[in-house]
């Protein structure tokens, strides 16, 4: 069961009869559940207020993975158990809780840091007692080794069995300070890159402006218009079978979606990525892992009744996944993958004009970028994700503009995070086509996803063997290559003609069997 963090993070929506915590004031949770109807929960990447910006190393705020275990019980509260273990730097956190403090605010987190050193302060407090219980046991055994007269024996016996007892009971206390220590330092998010903005979206910082708009000489129409007169799609059909926001693709829309695909894998495996298909259904534990929250509220993830699983919402997680709990060998590095799949989210709270037709739907096909890196190389492989989207949009012949997003608007895992919003003339405004993040090793730390630097000098021991270098964790980062609806309606909008006919741009047309234009179908 995920606890609800309200960050700055994703969020799911839930299908499932759920029992879900209610946060108490000690830190626990008591379970409740539901009545058997469907339940959303959260997928969305939003939060933030102002604060001064500041500057901090990026450092472990989350990782690795442990199976999932019941839940301890206390008299009449059951204590939620963790279900993995990320790999907090809980004394990197104290050392610098006045930056991570910060942050906290911008990122307009719940997380509570207070909370998190005071339970770490036990837990120190509580390992010294522990440590000091084993060595008095131990001491008491070493006695018995010896001889001893009965009286003497039977008062050791005595004093190893009030020990044993003691110790039992501190090692439990233990490890449920430890769940509690987990559960809510998982709630702190990624740190954030000092260039990025403080404040709310509108806070967001323009880093670059791409072509200009085009200039109509009739009246435009949007797409939902277009589709309806050159039969591309049917969403009062799919209303029907499916519900709201569904919608079938027809005609010259399948193949348009087909091209796209196609060109957009074959122009990123160019820049030496790997082409994958993905899992759509994924273990919740990797969508939390991810930094996403499966089961929070106003959740954009799909849960599957009475299983641990979940629908993915992007290929981010599924890919994300591909190497976790392992080793990279740093010679592999970086590990570029480009992923087709299919997404689903709930878009909780969507409506209005702005998320009409093809714009904000529950089931789309997208093309996604991601990276396994070196730590010092992950800016790096930033701005090249975000220019390999500003090539691909370019040569399409969009005009388009990218920010740099301020705190408000960065998920969880998010230390940097560049939009692209591109004009749609039909819908009279720019609208969100594709992102670009790097998460630094907030994921990584969460998956165990390490690479053992090979020019580090290993040391040798006395008994002659040779001690590696130390692991660490590697940098992730994803951007969109193409989200198929809102590339379709860009593309109907802003190649419309007069003539009720679309234009369709140069490089897709190989990718279309030769099709210039998609015409009205009584020509």
């Amino acid at each position: 069961m995920a606890l609800q963090c309200r960050l700055s993070g994703a969020t799911f929506q839930s299908l499932k009869l759920a029992t879900i915590p209610i946060s108490s004031s000690s830190s626990r949770f008591i379970f409740r559940t539901l009545p058997k109807t469907l339940n959303l929960a959260l997928f969305s990447r939003h939060s933030a207020p102002k604060a001064p910006p500041f500057s901090v190393l990026i450092r472990n705020l989350s990782a690795p993975a442990v199976a999932a275990a019941p839940a301890a019980e206390t008299s009449d509260i059951k204590v939620v158990k963790p279900q993995w273990n990320a790999a907090i730097d809980f004394k990197w956190i104290r050392d610098n809780k006045e930056a991570v403090a910060v942050n906290i605010k911008n990122r307009n987190s719940n997380a509570n840091l207070e909370l998190v050193l005071q339970l770490y302060d036990k837990m120190l407090n509580l390992q010294k007692e522990v440590e000091r219980l084993r060595g008095e046991r131990n001491n008491v055994a070493n006695k018995m080794k010896g001889k001893l007269e009965p009286s003497e024996r039977q008062k050791l016996i005595e004093e190893g069995k009030n020990l044993k007892e003691a110790l039992t009971t501190l090692e439990e206390d233990l490890v449920k300070l430890r769940d509690e220590l987990q559960i809510e330092a998982q709630c702190i998010p990624n740190l954030t890159h000092p260039d990025v903005p403080i404040g709310w979206e509108d806070s967001s910082k323009l880093r670059n402006m791409v072509g200009s708009p085009r200039k109509f000489d009739f009246p435009i129409k949007d797409h939902l218009q277009i589709g309806k007169e050159l039969d591309l799609f049917d969403f009062d059909a799919a209303a029907e079978v499916s519900g709201s926001k569904f919608y079938y693709l027809k005609n010259e829309a399948v193949m348009l979606e087909m091209a796209l695909v196609n060109w957009t894998l074959t122009e990123v495996m160019k820049r030496g990525f790997t082409p994958l298909t993905t899992p759509e259904i994924v273990r919740s534990s990797v969508v939390e892992k991810c930094g996403f929250q499966p089961r929070g509220e106003n959740t954009q993830v799909y849960s599957i009744e009475d299983s641990d699983q979940c629908l993915i919402g992007t290929a981010e997680i599924p890919v994300g996944g591909i190497h976790m709990d392992s080793i990279v060998a740093e010679s592999a590095l970086p590990l570029k993958y480009v992923a087709f799949s299919h997404c689903f989210r709930t878009e909780a709270g969507a409506a209005g004009t702005a998320t009409r037709g093809l714009y904000r739907v529950h089931q789309f096909s997208k093309v996604e970028m991601f990276i396994l890196c070196r730590q010092e190389e992950s800016d790096m492989y930033h701005e090249k994700l975000i220019k390999i989207e500003e090539d691909l949009f370019s040569s399409l012949g969009l005009h388009f503009k990218i920010l740099d997003m301020a705190t408000g608007d960065l998920g969880s895992p998010a230390y940097r995070k560049f939009d692209v919003e591109a004009w749609m003339p039909g819908l009279e405004r720019y609208g969100e086509i594709s992102s670009a993040s790097n998460c630094t090793d907030y994921q990584s730390r969460r998956l165990g996803i390490r690479y053992r630097p090979s020019e580090s000098p290993s040391t040798t021991s006395k008994k002659g063997k040779t001690n590696l270098a130390a692991t660490k964790f590697v940098h992730t980062l994803n951007a969109t290559a193409c989200a198929i609806p809102r590339m379709l309606v860009c593309l109907l909008e802003n190649f419309q003609q007069e003539d009720g006919s679309v234009i369709i741009p140069h490089p897709l047309r190989p990718f279309m069997g030769g099709v210039e234009a998609i015409y009205p179908k009584s020509r």
